[in-house]
């Protein structure tokens, strides 16, 4: 048996969780087209034969801007303390930039094996990807360099062969039937948030945090009670919409999703409520689980 840890980092919007989802068979981590999709550390378990990987998806590291930036930066840290392997994701298809810099900065100090993967390979030809590995390959002194395609399972069973080099221990840490470690409470309410960001642009998405306020079930049906938390009553009326159009979109569509995850019907009511510059005060990042680390 081999098994152990592997942290995924990146800047925003690369592809992490896709990848994450891709890799253990099942969506445990929501995605989206936006930055700063992923909030917390997620663990997701690839289990198969005498091999189990340990992922945790982290925030996208940037340069931030309020308290709530700097809490998630230090989740993502925070990962690369005590893993095997950190696996460096990076897309391909654009042009390094400051962002992808600022990241491999942060791991200067770094003794944990590096993998380097660059995704989004499906929009490159076979020149172009030899000549962005040639491009990122002095960047810094990586383990290994994987090309991949998240979106279209290209190269992934390579990725996996790789990283399983890596792995220290030979412990199962969970049953081969788990994927994630996220508890079924968080999930649902990630399933409410990629619904938000799916309808709604500019500085909506990020202001948005999504609660379970409660959750009862009987033989045939699950309540689902979840506060959708903005910082500014202007947000409060768009994810509402008028009479009430928007919130409904989300519902239906977040509750879809929760009967498949379920297998249940899903009964789900949501709460819209403002908590003014929650991202900024301690106060409120506590009472929403951002200082739990």
């Amino acid at each position: 048996m081999r098994s152990g840890f592997v942290s995924l980092i990146g800047r925003p919007n690369v592809g992490k969780s896709t990848l994450l989802n891709r890799i253990v068979g099942e969506k445990v981590a929501i995605t989206s087209d936006k930055p700063q999709t992923t909030r917390n550390l997620i663990q997701g378990v690839y289990t198969k034969d005498d091999t189990q990987i340990v992922f945790i998806d982290t925030p996208g590291i940037h340069k931030p801007v309020h308290k709530l930036g700097n809490k998630l930066n230090y989740q993502a840290y925070y990962s690369a303390n005590d893993v095997d392997v950190i696996a460096l994701v990076m897309d391909a298809s654009e042009e390094i930039g400051r962002g992808d810099m600022f990241v491999i900065e942060k791991l200067a100090n770094v003794t944990t094996p590096v993998i380097l993967i660059l995704n989004k390979i499906d929009k490159l030809n076979n020149e172009e990807i030899l000549k962005k590995i040639d491009e990122v390959k002095d960047l810094y002194s990586f383990a290994e360099i994987v090309p991949v395609s998240a979106s279209n399972n290209d190269n992934i069973d390579r990725l996996i062969n790789v990283l399983s080099k890596y792995l220290k221990d030979n412990v199962k840490y969970f049953p081969d039937e788990e994927t994630t470690s996220s508890p079924i409470e968080f999930r649902l309410t990630e399933i409410v948030r990629e619904k938000i960001l799916e309808l709604t642009d500019d500085e909506v998405p990020h202001s948005v945090h999504c609660i379970l306020s409660d959750m009862t079930e009987d033989e045939k049906t699950i309540n689902v009670y979840i506060d959708i938390i903005v910082d500014r009553d202007s947000l409060k009326k768009i994810i509402i919409g008028k009479k009430g159009i928007m919130l409904k979109e989300i519902g239906m569509r977040a509750r879809g999703d929760m009967e498949n995850l379920l297998g249940k019907q899903v009964y789900l009511e949501l709460y819209v409520r403002t908590l003014k510059k929650w991202r900024d005060k301690e106060k409120y990042l506590d009472e929403l689980g951002f200082n739990e680390l």
